[in-house]
């Protein structure tokens, strides 16, 4: 189980987009063979702000402005993984995995596997994910439980800049292929709009997240409530006010799907009793249901109550945000949950 982000004295505070490109800047100093793809990742630094600085330094062969072709540019960073090289190649919107999925999965996942380890694919997909902006359908998913259903990826969802920062470093190193998903409430950039909290202090030095290690973010006893990305901050809002009401609930951040640390999710539940779980994918088939069951089959016995899961509801995303807004998860949606899931039980509980 590993300790949430470090308090420091003389704080730093950097946006998730600034913690990953400053990531990859360094592991391109300390590599000559990590490089840079994607489409408007050079001279604009990326639509939001993870290559920003890179083409300067690092020039127009390291940094590379791609066509607007997914499968291309993915399937050559492929090729260079296998030939030795270590891409960072930017998918600018999850969404449009569709048109290059052959060269996701059929390739980068599994060539590890159909070369019995010959060939390694050390590469790293970031892609954004995430609604909230009436982008439609097309713009605005998470697909977490679709990539990490898939075997042969490792997956990551930071929900702030120090986890970003870390888990950046640790997938460009990695040998094997890594889907680096970013939700753009977090990112830091103006335009979006920002989730405060995901700005926080990053050392200057480089380091790295161990890849399939969970954080306890917030302690508590009475129930437990696991997230990622977005949802982390749901989680946390709603823990706040829920401890006005006299109950503490445990927020587990599980930043990495793929390999997903069950043992730390386990462990909390058996100290409360209690499992929601909230994800902005949609509700059935995903990542929500993997952790319940997760859980049930290690200790049923432990659960005081049924397990509940906050999702997106299986629908496509709709574009007009008064409904958009009325599928999302919140706050809202956690506490209303923990209360009734708690029911009579908190007066006990708490007396």
């Amino acid at each position: 189980m590993a300790d949430s982000t470090p308090i420091r004295k003389n704080e730093r505070k950097l946006t998730i987009a600034r913690a990953m490109a400053e990531a990859v800047a360094q592991e391109m100093r300390i590599d000559p063979k990590v490089f840079v793809m994607g489409e408007d990742i050079g001279e604009l630094g990326g639509v939001y702000g993870n290559t920003r600085g890179l083409l300067a330094e690092f020039g127009a062969e390291r940094v590379r402005d791609t066509p607007i072709s997914e499968t291309a540019f993915i399937g050559a960073a492929v090729g260079a993984a296998q030939d030795g090289m270590r891409p960072v190649v930017e998918l600018m919107f999850v969404d449009f995995f569709g048109v290059c999925f052959d060269a996701i999965y059929n390739l980068m996942a599994k060539n590890i596997y159909f070369s019995g380890g010959t060939f390694k694919v050390p590469m790293v997909l970031m892609t954004s994910t995430g609604g909230g902006y009436s982008d439609g359908g097309q713009h605005s998913q998470c697909v977490y439980g679709t990539f990490a259903h898939l075997p042969g990826m490792k997956v990551v969802a930071p929900s702030n800049a120090y986890d970003a920062k870390g888990l950046m470093a640790a997938a460009i190193r990695d040998d094997n292929p890594v889907v680096f998903m970013y939700h753009k409430a977090l990112q830091g950039m103006g335009w979006l709009g920002t989730e405060p909290a995901a700005t926080v202090h990053v050392p200057e030095e480089s380091y790295t997240i161990e890849i399939g290690s969970a954080a306890v973010i917030r302690s508590g006893r009475d129930l437990t409530i696991v997230s990622l990305g977005i949802g982390v901050h749901h989680a946390l809002k709603a823990a706040q006010r829920l401890s006005e009401r006299g109950i503490e609930a445990e927020v587990v951040d599980i930043r990495s799907l793929v390999p997903l640390d069950r043992a730390t999710i386990c462990a909390s539940v058996a100290k409360t009793g209690r499992l929601i779980v909230v994800d902005e994918d949609y509700h059935s088939y995903g990542v929500t249901g993997e952790i319940i069951a997760t859980v049930v089959e290690h200790d049923l016995s432990v659960l005081k109550a049924p397990p509940v899961r906050i999702a997106f509801p299986d629908v496509p995303i709709p574009f007009a945000r008064v409904m958009e807004q009325f599928c999302l998860p919140n706050p809202d949606k956690i506490v209303t949950a923990a209360e009734t899931m708690l029911g009579r039980d908190v007066a006990v509980t708490n007396a």
